[in-house]
């Protein structure tokens, strides 16, 4: 009698979801995506709106020290690095370039060409997809789906030989990472999730008002540490600061808040000048208006705007002290937006409850890849370069389990 190909569910039609599903599609064993949005890659094409930045260029040793914990990450990173991710792509036909900022893209930018590519390859070699298709709950090896279709919701309930949990984390619950499966798992196997990549809320007076949506450009931040400091955009919003410049900072800014109980972050408004040629041309045009000066050292309206809103009154007849200011902006921010505004999140499933292999120690039909794992990563590509080693390393970990051999 011959016996019947293993099963394996993955749930998630995410980046790591669809990467377990692309090493096991070479393998024999039967492979379905179930996947409760109307279609896959929900997150990736959104990232995708304005280029997918698929990775990032820089050394590795670089590249690791941005996850936390990297420790834990290093070696799946390593393993499957931002050269490799570059050779992958390539294999589906998507040629990359690296951007002045190091960033690394599809040439054609978007999302959509990369994932419809990814897509069609899988079903090729056998995945099957199923949307519309929520996980309630998992007993064991068995999974109770809630299915959707039109206004009528059946449900059913299936045994698989092996069961990869790629749900995402708690961020963007149009797009389908709900958080709904940390209802799966014990107290001591997650860590709460918390909002990353995310913008902080301060409340602006109505001075600002006509500035909102615009860019401080070329502005360094930090915060705590000078040495720290980070160099970019941010964009002033309606509710606070957002900004890639705001998200990389989004770390030291939580452990600012639980120290001090507000944020609190330092603005270079003018790197390019030293503090002491600020005051010289200070000094030269005494007799100026600070207006004037302002703009005689190049600061842009919307910074002017927030040296006045972030500085009082009493300083600005004193040059010396506003240019002090320019130099080292101090502004106090009450908190982060809510965890659904977010890029991604932290927290999760924890690494002790789980094998290097993403297999959890406590049941090993089960595994555990991508944003629903405890660790966090800046944009920039760090994110999805993450999710996509950890598909790689879950993936093998399942042939491994189920000692599978190639089609």
């Amino acid at each position: 009698m011959i016996n019947a190909p293993k099963t394996v569910a993955i749930i998630g039609a995410g980046a790591s979801g669809l990467m377990v599903a692309d090493v096991l599609s070479r393998y024999d064993v039967r492979v379905a995506v179930y996947e409760q949005m109307p279609s896959a890659g929900r997150k990736i094409l959104w990232a995708g709106k304005t280029g997918l930045n698929v990775t990032h260029s820089e050394p590795m040793s670089e590249f690791v020290a941005r996850y936390t914990p990297s420790d834990w990450l290093a070696p799946m990173l390593y393993r499957y690095d931002n050269q490799w991710l570059r050779g992958w792509l390539g294999e589906l036909g998507i040629k990359t370039f690296v951007g002045s900022s190091g960033r690394v893209f599809p040439i054609e930018m978007k999302a959509s060409k990369f994932l419809r590519a990814w897509l069609q390859r899988l079903g090729s070699q056998g995945v099957q997809f199923f949307y519309r298709h929520a996980c309630e709950k998992i007993d064991g090896n068995a999974i109770t789906f809630n299915v959707q279709n039109n206004d009528n919701i059946t449900r059913f309930t299936q045994s698989f030989d092996v069961i990869v949990l790629a749900c995402g984390g708690g961020s963007y619950r149009r797009l389908g990472s709900d958080g709904v499966w940390q209802a799966w798992f014990g107290a001591d196997e997650l860590m709460p999730l918390y909002a990353s990549n995310v913008g902080v809320v301060r409340q602006w007076s109505a001075f600002m008002q006509d500035y909102f949506g615009q860019a401080l450009k070329g502005v360094r931040l930090w915060v705590g540490d000078r040495q720290n400091a980070k160099q970019g955009d941010i964009v002033l919003s309606h509710y606070g600061f957002e900004g890639g410049l705001i998200y990389q900072a989004n770390r030291a800014m939580r452990q600012c808040l639980a120290d001090k109980g507000e944020i609190e972050l330092w603005l270079d408004l003018l790197p390019d000048k030293q503090l002491k040629d600020i005051v010289q041309i200070f000094h030269k045009n005494r007799k100026q208006s600070l207006s004037n000066l302002f703009r005689k050292l190049g600061l842009d309206p919307l910074k002017i705007a927030l040296l006045r809103e972030c500085t009082p009154k009493s300083d600005w007849q004193d040059k010396t002290i506003m240019a002090n200011h320019i130099k080292a902006l101090h502004i106090s921010f009450d908190g982060f937006r809510p965890i659904d505004e977010a890029i991604s999140t932290g927290g999760g499933v924890v690494r002790d409850c789980l094998t290097d292999s993403l297999q959890l120690k406590r049941d090993k039909r089960i595994f555990c890849v991508g944003e629903m794992l405890d660790f966090d990563a800046p944009t920039g590509g760090y994110l999805l370069t993450a999710c996509f080693a950890m598909g790689q390393v879950a993936g093998h970990g399942v042939v491994d389990f189920l000692t599978l051999i190639k089609k």
